[in-house]
């Protein structure tokens, strides 16, 4: 199986990679940025930008994938500084993609949604079939990509299959995302002894570790289509308070100093996120199941986060 994953050099591609060909996929990455130092020099790189129609098309000519993961994305904080272009590469971006794969019959297209697609006032936790009103342009253009590719799925038979991810955490460098007060705690924290979140100690927002994530995307992928009776899973793991992050991290790291100071604005979104997801229909339909707890995920990425550092990476 040949795979083809846009946004390989963010925080989940840089991980998907490995687990793909762990599972025999050949797998072919790509991005509008350079290769990182991270990615392994074998695994064969695309440069290309998904707003670029005529880029995509070629890509995918050259390519031939199987299926597509499609990562390519402006993240929710960094997506606010600049929407214009958030909104050309989570919109049209999608699209491009799509549409490609419609024409040149790329069977399977596997999305990445996100928390940041709901919007306030919604029960907890939020159900996978629920109204939508997101707040930011990251969240307004992944409600688009999800219902466009509902749309390719109903009028072109494209195997359409996406999830909505918490937020994220890795042994790796911040994307820009709001949540990524979780993610400095350990990064941070390691490198300078400190870290001042932009958010109140109680925040309460749905978290993965990195891990579970790309292995949901992949057993999402791989289920039976006969078994799935949606296109789009929320997916969840655990929902920490900041406050209780930032006490496993001071158990792991001796001597940390981690505050809060609140940014009004990136406070505004997370208030605005669920905080707990029911994926119920995901554990139904394919037998999702998350692995790692706060304790487990902070025992396996301290040393990850201590090599990377060791290896300048960070």
């Amino acid at each position: 199986m040949r795979v083809l994953i846009t946004g390989s050099g963010g925080q989940v591609g840089l991980d998907l990679i490995p687990f793909l060909q762990g599972r025999g996929a050949e797998v072919v990455a790509s991005d509008i940025v350079p290769r990182p130092e991270a990615c392994a020099p074998d695994v064969p790189w695309e440069h290309f930008d998904v707003t670029n129609v005529t880029e995509v098309r070629g890509v995918l000519e050259r390519v031939k994938p199987d299926v597509v993961y499609h990562l390519a994305a402006i993240l929710s904080a960094r997506g606010e500084e600049i929407p214009h272009v958030a909104y050309a590469v989570n919109q049209t971006g999608t699209y491009n993609m799509l549409e490609a794969c419609r024409l040149l019959g790329v069977p399977k297209f596997i999305y990445t949604s996100t928390i940041a697609a709901f919007g306030p006032g919604l029960p907890d936790p939020v159900p996978n079939e629920v109204s939508m009103r997101p707040t930011t342009m990251y969240g307004i253009t992944k409600v688009a990509g999800e219902l466009l590719g509902e749309y390719y799925r109903a009028k072109w038979g494209l195997d359409f299959r996406g999830v909505r991810f918490p937020g994220l955490i890795n042994a790796g460098v911040p994307g820009g995302g709001t949540s990524d007060y979780a993610l400095h705690m350990y990064t941070t924290g390691m490198k300078r002894g400190a870290y001042e979140s932009f958010c109140h100690d109680d925040t309460r927002i749905p978290l993965m570790y990195m891990p579970d994530a790309v292995r949901a995307l992949v057993d999402l992928a791989d289920a039976p289509r006969e078994r799935l009776r949606r296109s789009v899973y929320n997916i969840a793991a655990m929902s920490p308070t900041a406050g209780e992050i930032a006490e496993s991290v001071r158990g792991a790291i001796p001597g940390v100093q981690l505050t809060f100071e609140s940014d009004p604005l990136r406070q505004a979104i997370l208030d605005s996120w669920p905080k707990a997801l029911d994926d119920s229909a995901a554990r139904e339909e394919w037998d999702w199941r998350h692995e790692y707890d706060l304790t487990a995920m902070t025992a396996d990425m301290i040393p990850k986060v201590r090599a990377m550092l060791d290896r300048g990476l960070l």
